[in-house]
């Protein structure tokens, strides 16, 4: 069987429909009373970027409730904690500054979106703001909100993704996806413990 492309926007509004009203209109430039409340709530966001040639990347952030600094009414900030070093989101806003944040809130179908104009910051006044268990930021992405609005909860309704009784447990730990997928020398028994307890005393650690 052929694949049916679609190819122009006009062909992709024949089959979708016109935009409805309410989620045409839903799009706003500045912080809300309700946005402040979200981000106060949210302990997880994640951060899409690229860079100057279109290549994509998404990155998840995490952190106590409220971790995301308001800066003013149409900027923010996001610490960044000890990881891996890639850096490929950073990396990307060198290069292209336009990023697009979902802010999750566990039990909530809805997400607050964000987008807008990145840029990385090593430091500020509010980075002492910042600090969790011990830890201050070394960088922090400061993002000019250009486009915010919350999005519908219909993605997350349909996954049951917050329903434990949907979850299953059919892939192997992450100790083993490791060593299945990528060249490691370590052996099984050295990445479960690198991934139990020692990967969490290094979640801070600088």
């Amino acid at each position: 069987m052929s694949w049916a492309e679609i190819g122009s926007e006009a062909e992709l509004r024949e089959l979708l429909g016109e935009v409805m009203p309410r989620a045409a209109t839903k799009e706003r430039v500045r912080l809300h009373e309700r946005d402040l409340q979200w981000l106060a709530a949210s302990p997880f966001c994640l951060i899409a970027t690229s860079d100057d040639q279109g290549n994509c990347d998404v990155s998840p952030k995490g952190d106590p409730a409220g971790f995301v600094h308001v800066i003013d009414d149409t900027t923010i900030a996001i610490p960044d904690r000890p990881g891996n070093r890639r850096a490929d989101g950073f990396l990307n806003i060198l290069k292209n500054p336009h990023v697009g944040l979902i802010f999750l809130i566990p039990g909530r179908n809805e997400t607050l979106r964000v987008n807008g104009r990145a840029r990385l910051v090593r430091e500020a006044p509010f980075f002492d703001e910042m600090i969790v268990k011990g830890h201050r930021p070394q960088i922090a992405l400061v993002v000019e909100i250009e486009q915010i609005f919350f999005h519908c909860a219909k993605a997350f309704m349909r996954s049951s993704l917050w329903k434990p009784d949907t979850w299953g447990d059919e892939l192997p730990s992450h100790a083993r996806l490791v060593k299945e997928v990528q060249k490691v020398e370590a052996s099984i028994e050295q990445l479960e413990s690198y991934y139990s307890e020692a990967y969490t005393k290094q979640l801070y650690a600088t």
